[in-house]
């Protein structure tokens, strides 16, 4: 299955798909890259007169690319039609990531057992500085017809 392929799966449409491309992704982890639009809803409040990322969608985007892509790629030989439900995340944040900010998302899997996957995954700006490192997991089963 090819990125392209991956990121068509997900279960997710703007304005809350925070994935733009994937770089590489294999059965030990992902890489992928998100822009946030400088327009983004969420800035309009969070904070008033200095827009910041939500920590939550930070969160969000690290789980988009570091977990359900790399859960779709763990998947696809049994099946493309998969359903993820969120269940663990511990992340600690250092940066700011700021309207038009670039990020780039990398994960490496840590198991995927039982329908279970958990990562380590890890955010970094355009200058390579972590914005962001945590662990998250989730559960998969496929779609019912």
């Amino acid at each position: 299955m090819t990125t392209k392929e991956i990121i068509a799966l997900l279960p997710y449409t703007a304005p809350f798909l925070f994935v733009d491309s994937l770089e590489s992704v294999d059965d030990q982890g992902a890489k992928g890259i998100y822009t946030f639009k400088k327009d983004a809803y969420f800035y309009k409040g969070h904070f008033k007169d200095n827009p910041v990322t939500p920590g939550v969608i930070l969160s969000e985007c690290m789980a988009q690319i570091g977990l359900v892509c790399l859960g779709i790629h763990l998947s696809a030989p049994i099946t493309s039609e998969i359903q993820m439900a969120f269940t663990t995340m511990h992340v600690d944040y250092y940066l700011p990531v700021y309207p038009g900010e670039k990020v780039t998302v990398v994960s490496e899997r840590m198991y995927f057992r039982f329908g279970k996957l958990k990562c380590k995954v890890r955010m970094t700006n355009e200058k390579e500085e972590v914005v962001a490192i945590g662990e998250m997991s989730g559960m998969m089963k496929a779609k019912r017809s």
